[in-house]
């Protein structure tokens, strides 16, 4: 089931007795789960309300067959169990044995309870064992990944609007871009710009630039436009306001040299017509990227970009012989590159 058919079914507050809800979105899963737990109605825990962290089929089973006293149903949580985590080459025969045990009591005695339970398994990663499937055949499977961009902006359009806020698709597309795809960091950043804007405001790209922290990955961008620009002053800003902000010198090597490289790859791939996006590995998540790599390869020729690659390399083996301060070296790289 994809996320939307699921938040749907709970709007409408049509819950299955068996969950499984997995993945690397959390602020999505979560939200998902208060909804539930919202359509479930008045929780008690210990009574109507249990949660279960690391347990074994017997506390799972134990669990979904006691009644639960005083409620008309009960809710249990299942998270970060061991029963759905992909195994090691060398199989672990008690666990083996485990997910067998609840394997069995779902296929053959789960009907019997179900009326009285709705039980959640929550993981992070989830492998496709038998316990998987005895769920996705019982109940609902959801898998939370990272949204496409398209689908975050509509949720960002979507809060906004609730506000009575406006902001327009290019400026929501150069927030996603300076702030990440990460949704709980969006969704904390947004607040921040729809209280500055206010009822009937505007969000402009502006209030974006003074309000919001950008990731570090989005500044690297920033710095580059200034390299490729060929504007000293603004490259060496930003590289001083990474400094003040207290980011480690080596992790801002280590990262200008992989976005070179993904900037040399870009350059690669249009000389001898190869699929950019699949030789840069990018997520659904960060297919609008390409466009952005494309358009800072287009600063350099492909011998300015093996130079750039192989002084960063220098630099750092400079470094680690004491030949050479971090710092000065990249603010060397820079001058040179602005200069020309």
């Amino acid at each position: 089931m994809t996320i939307a058919e699921l938040e749907k079914n709970i709007k409408e507050n049509n819950l299955a007795s068996i969950y499984l809800l997995h993945g690397k979105e959390n602020f999505l899963l979560e939200n998902s789960l208060k909804k539930i737990k919202k359509c479930f109605g008045e929780l008690k825990e210990g009574l109507n309300y249990i949660k279960i962290e690391n347990a074994s089929s017997d506390n799972i089973i134990l669990e979904l067959q006691t009644p639960p006293f005083g409620f008309e149903k009960k809710l249990i949580i299942v998270k970060d169990s061991e029963l759905l985590k992909k195994q090691a080459k060398k199989k672990n025969q008690n666990n083996i044995n485990e997910i067998e045990k609840l394997v069995e009591f779902l296929e053959n005695d789960f009907k019997n309870v179900k009326e009285q339970n709705i039980i959640i398994f929550i993981e992070e990663e989830a492998d496709k064992n038998a316990l998987y499937k005895a769920i996705e055949k019982l109940g609902v499977v959801c898998c939370f990944e990272p949204e496409k961009v398209q689908d975050i902006a509509r949720r960002i359009k979507f809060i906004c609007n609730s506000y009575s806020v406006n902001i327009d698709n290019p400026t929501i597309s150069y927030f996603i871009e300076s702030c990440g795809t990460d949704l709980q960091d969006l969704i904390n950043e947004v607040r921040k710009l729809i209280e500055y804007a206010g009822k009937d405001g505007t969000i402009k790209k502006e209030d974006i630039d003074a309000l919001c922290i950008k990731k570090f990955e989005s500044v690297i961008f920033d710095l580059t436009d200034s390299l490729g620009q060929r504007n000293i002053k603004l490259a060496l800003e930003v590289l001083k306001n990474l400094i003040y902000a207290k980011e480690p010198i080596q992790k801002i090597l280590v990262t200008l040299y992989n976005h070179f490289k993904k900037l040399y790859i870009v350059k690669l791939c249009e000389k001898y017509n190869e699929d950019i996006l699949e030789n840069l590995k990018l997520k659904p998540n960060q297919t609008f990227l390409v466009s952005k790599y494309k358009r800072q390869a287009g600063y350099f020729l492909e011998e300015e970009l093996r130079k750039i690659l192989a002084e960063l390399i220098n630099i750092d083996e400079s470094y680690k012989i004491g030949n050479c301060d971090l710092n000065i070296g990249l603010e060397t790289i820079l001058c040179r590159y602005c200069s020309k």
